[in-house]
């Protein structure tokens, strides 16, 4: 089985400050990196980590091939990469002294995939093979249509989430990944009670697996005949930006490995739990030897 993720490429600007930027205030920031990010990029490279084969889908500007290098060093298969005259994808992080962040993306090359690029680049696989999607790239729905008609099994999270969500046909979908945020979206609805989430997450997606991320309270996840949670770890945070994405990677590689949806969950959340304790993206992301070991 091969995972294929069709996904941004980023640069990330990451600024250190001592709190978010309010409307019309000027702050200066107490350091600053510049590196690899995009949700696309850090679930591959995510993936590759936790021991997954996974093909990579994406464009980024020919002048940042160090982006491509850092990709494939981390064990991703780039041959379905392309560098392109238009501007990489980036992404301006803020990052506040109690690791809340707050993100500007500018989408660039990752926006300029029609439906038959996506649909040549899917052309090598076979029934039973998985797709990654997430929200970031162009014509995420055409990827859905297509790779369900290719007897696929197609993950999705959702983030960013768009406005036109609900015209995405989610039925086709074998794993929904998302946050409490992203699910109320998509809901429509705040649940106040996990029953009442377990409800409507069944009524909405009653033939769909469905993982929700719940922060310092794990994560569940819910089906039709299932309601499975497991516990976060305790530790201290420095920086969220790419723990839903270390989670999905390594949630996703312990189910292509045939493992059970509870250990799956354990690998996600020991996996983040990792990432949250350094700063960055894809830099924080743990090896499959430092998740073994907590």
């Amino acid at each position: 089985m091969k995972i294929y993720n069709y996904g941004a490429i980023n640069i990330d600007h990451i600024y250190q400050v001592p709190h978010l930027v309010k409307p019309g205030e000027t702050l200066s920031s107490s350091s600053y990196q510049q590196v690899l990010g995009g949700k696309g990029a850090n679930q591959s490279i995510a993936l590759a980590k936790a021991g997954a084969q996974v093909l990579h889908i994406g464009r980024c500007n020919k002048s940042d091939q160090w982006a491509i290098e850092q990709l494939s060093q981390a064990g991703v298969n780039c041959d379905l990469v392309e560098g392109v005259d238009q501007p990489s994808g980036h992404a301006i992080i803020q990052v506040d002294q109690q690791a809340e962040n707050c993100i500007v993306l500018f989408g660039g090359a990752n926006q300029s995939f029609t439906a038959q690029d996506i649909k040549s680049a899917l052309k090598g696989t076979v029934a039973g093979d998985w797709l990654l999607l997430q929200n970031e790239c162009s014509n995420i729905a055409d990827a859905v249509n297509y790779a369900a008609d290719a007897q696929l099994q197609v993950v999705l999270n959702p983030s960013p989430m768009l406005s036109n969500i609900d015209e995405f046909p989610l039925h086709k979908v074998s794993l929904l990944v998302v946050n409490e945020v992203e699910l109320q979206q998509l809901l429509q609805l705040e649940c106040e009670t996990k029953e009442q989430m377990v409800e409507q997450v069944r009524k909405a997606f009653p033939d769909t697996d469905v993982v929700v991320t719940l922060g310092a309270q794990g994560a569940m996840w819910i089906n039709a005949d299932e309601q499975i949670q497991v516990d976060a770890y305790e530790v201290e945070v420095v920086d969220t930006t790419a723990a839903g994405d270390t989670f999905l990677g390594f949630l996703l590689a312990a189910i292509g490995r045939g493992e059970s949806k509870r250990t799956a969950l354990i690998a996600g959340c020991k996996a983040s739990s990792l990432a949250v304790q350094s700063l960055g993206a894809s830099s924080s992301i743990p090896t499959a030897a430092q998740v073994a070991a907590l």
